[in-house]
């Protein structure tokens, strides 16, 4: 949902120190492994240590240098298929590491609801990125859906925040509305990809419905469509994964 509009508004207003980033001769990659080990260390370090409101503070950070690498990109004008692979992966990982400090936490003060709704944010929101990725590899679509990597991140977070401010319920109400929007965003990827091979179907085999003409040669199958993100390609380190 976020992903529509406020990370185009964001890159655009990073352009600026992307640029500036790239004549001082930082490679995008870097700024990437760099930012998901900021992340990633202090999610791990902080959050099961009962630090919630610095971790919020300083995995965010860390995290937004995941826009800063597109707008750096973007910039040296290169794209390079590695590089999106790499983001996607560091996406990845970012977002385990985050909601293992959370189940982690939550596990030590023995609040096991909370265990387990971590668990399902963790195991969902790699299944919302495998069907996008998976998906796109056999040429469908998988876009949208009601909580990308962007609402992951923002919900989890300020629930670790505003419950090291003392908001003792803050972490319970933004993993339910994780849980359950997450789930509900599976069903809506899967019915997208549905959607997506029954159009791609239709326009492989629509062109030879109906009977040929005696000695009239049936005319071949229309292809399918162009798959977004075709092997080979760079994909976008934008995009969600």
């Amino acid at each position: 949902m976020i992903n529509e509009w406020g990370r185009a508004a964001i890159s655009r207003s990073l352009e600026p120190a992307g640029k500036w980033l790239v004549r001082q001769g930082i490679h995008p990659d870097a700024m990437t492994v760099f930012g998901t080990a900021g992340a990633t260390g202090f999610a791990i370090w902080l959050i099961p240590t009962g630090h919630l409101f610095a971790a919020s503070m300083i995995v965010w950070g860390f995290a937004m240098l995941d826009v800063l690498d597109g707008a750096m990109a973007r910039a040296r004008g290169v794209t390079s298929p590695f590089g999106g692979v790499l983001d996607s992966l560091c996406d990845r990982i970012v977002d385990g590491a985050v909601f293992s400090g959370i189940a982690w936490w939550a596990a030590v003060h023995d609040h096991w609801v909370l265990v387990a709704l971590a668990l399902v944010c963790l195991v969902s929101g790699q299944l919302i990125s495998y069907i996008k990725a998976r998906a796109e590899a056999a040429g469908l679509r998988a876009d949208g859906g009601m909580v990308e990597r962007a609402e992951r991140l923002i919900l989890g977070l300020a629930g670790c925040g505003l419950t090291g401010l003392g908001l003792s319920w803050a972490l319970d109400v933004a993993l339910w509305l994780l849980a359950v929007g997450s789930l509900v965003t599976v069903g809506q990827r899967i019915h997208a990809v549905w959607v997506s091979a029954r159009e791609q179907y239709g326009a492989a085999t629509g062109v030879t419905r109906g009977p040929a003409s005696p000695g009239t040669p049936a005319l071949p199958a229309a292809q399918p469509e162009e798959p977004s993100s075709p092997a080979g390609s760079s994909a976008p380190r934008d995009a969600e994964g």
